[in-house]
């Protein structure tokens, strides 16, 4: 608990998150977090961050989601980006969960010092099952999850079809994903799964939750830990 603000962060020291590899570049890590009911694209999204097909896709068996426990895959992208006039290394450690949010400690586990960015992960062609997503991450991370979440809306290939643009569409979406849009700082991002986009679509999406950590100075959100979902 950061003291000076009441917030459930942990801080990231120099140490921790910018250190300096064998070329004396610096290193930036960052714990990506990605959340989704089934069949969203989550494990898709977590492809097109690290750059790869890792992450297992595929159709539900019987009900069942691809995904059943929670999957920590890391990459490092060399040189990504510039800090303080010196070149940095990106790295992200990306955990795939189950469908809807996982169990508190599990999250724990693969990142104690916390979550800096998270993709939550929703189908534009079907709004209407996205219901009490804020409660849930509220219980998950506390009242700061929104500043740490980027909303991705797959399938917007679907919208295109209805001819209907993307701001015309949360305009008219239901209220629980218009007000979900409005929340989340990291803005709204929509994927068309029409073309091959997880290789397409990687570094917008990389550039997008780079932009929203330096946004929240690399702090992490803390899990609590002490509730069940």
């Amino acid at each position: 608990m950061d003291p000076s603000t009441g917030h459930g962060y942990h801080g990231n020291n120099l140490f921790s998150i910018l250190s300096r590899s064998s070329s004396e570049r610096k290193v930036l890590t960052l714990n990506v977090l990605l959340l989704g009911d089934r069949q969203s694209g989550r494990s898709s999204v977590g492809n097109a961050l690290i750059g790869g097909q890792e992450f297992q896709t595929g159709a539900c068996i019987s009900g069942v989601s691809m995904t059943t426990e929670c999957r920590l895959l890391r990459r490092n992208f060399p040189g990504y980006f510039r800090r303080q006039g010196a070149e940095s290394d990106l790295t992200l450690r990306v955990i795939d969960t189950p469908p809807l949010l996982p169990q508190p400690q599990s999250v724990h586990e693969l990142c104690p010092e916390g979550v800096h960015v998270v993709v939550l992960v929703l189908r534009a062609d079907l709004p209407h099952l996205n219901t009490h997503l804020e409660e849930h991450l509220e219980t998950l991370f506390g009242p700061e999850w929104c500043r740490h979440t980027l909303l991705v809306l797959t399938h917007a290939d679907h919208l295109k079809e209805a001819e209907l643009q993307p701001a015309v569409y949360l305009t008219q979406t239901t209220d629980s994903l218009r007000a979900l849009a409005e929340e989340v700082v990291g803005g709204v991002l929509f994927l068309d799964n029409s073309c091959d986009w997880p290789s397409i679509r990687g570094q917008p999406l990389r550039d997008r939750l780079l932009r929203l950590s330096a946004r929240n100075h690399h702090t992490a959100l803390t899990v609590r830990t002490e509730v069940s979902i």
